[in-house]
């Protein structure tokens, strides 16, 4: 065996002696709960510490004066929707006023995942005012309310006493709301907040239309004029809300899950139109 085939024999056995301890010291690395690499080489943390203590200070390097540190603008206070909804609709002075305020305003989250602003539809004149809960599907689509079939519905059930929202004469017209002017999502109930930041707008809508008789359909609007829920208990009973008649009645959603209730509305229309007849 030659000199040169020796030291190559050597190396080998070096190399594979290296290898074995780079694995045995990773091995203990592993079992001593190391498991991330930060570096090629350990630091010396108190080191770093006793130099860092040794530095002199910041302002002893520089010889230029430190800029004062502009002070945070203070934080803006949250505005309370309802109040901001309370200035907002007295300051309307007609219903389009009304209507362009509803559209602008921008502190109820509903209105961000919504189509349209769902305001109104019928006759601004009527003797009758209907106030529903809040837009669905059909009506997010087309901006207008009571479209799908409950708003088919409600057509019929009006259209048998003589009402009608289509109608320009006054005395046999509609005119229809909601207490929630767009969709919530699912079709859920409002929560309370958000009926409450509704509620100025729905006054002053009720206002300015002025109509003899308001006809609330189920929970939601009930709650929102009187204060009160229980539709099923409260329907037919006429109470005063904002100074006039209110007639509590069951929604024709409700009419179409529970047909056998129609009897009840029946009697219930029969009673406006009685009012009306006055």
């Amino acid at each position: 065996m030659g000199i040169e085939t020796a030291m190559t024999g050597i190396a080998a056995e070096r190399i594979a002696a290296d290898w074995h301890a780079a694995l045995a010291a990773l091995a203990w690395q592993l079992d001593a709960g190391v498991d991330e690499v930060l570096g090629e080489g350990p630091v010396d943390r108190f080191a770093l510490a006793a130099e860092t203590a040794a530095r002199p200070p910041a302002s002893a390097r520089s010889t230029a004066p430190a800029a004062a540190a502009a002070p945070k603008p203070a934080p803006r206070p949250a505005e309370d929707p309802v109040a901001v909804a309370r200035a907002v609709a007295a300051a309307a002075g007609s219903l389009e006023a009304l209507r362009e305020a509803v559209q602008g305003f921008e502190l109820c989250d509903l209105k961000k995942g919504a189509r349209n602003t769902v305001f109104s539809d019928g006759n601004p004149k009527a003797r009758v005012l209907i106030l529903g809960e809040a837009p669905g599907r059909d009506e997010d689509i087309e901006g207008k309310p009571f479209v799908g079939r409950a708003g088919q519905l409600l057509d019929r059930m009006f259209a048998a006493i003589g009402l009608s929202r289509h109608s320009p004469d006054a005395e046999a017209a509609l005119y229809i709301t909601n207490v929630m002017y767009w969709r919530p999502p699912g079709n859920r109930d409002p929560e309370p907040a958000e009926i409450a930041m509704m509620q100025p707008f729905v006054t002053r809508h009720i206002e300015l239309v002025d109509p003899e008789v308001i006809v609330v359909m189920g929970n939601t609007p009930l709650s929102a004029l009187t204060g009160h829920r229980g539709i099923l208990r409260a329907r037919g009973n006429w109470v005063t809300a904002l100074g006039r008649p209110l007639l509590p009645m069951t929604h024709p959603a409700y009419l179409l899950r529970n047909p056998i209730a129609k009897r009840e509305a029946w009697a219930d229309l029969l009673a406006l139109k009685a009012r009306l007849g006055r």
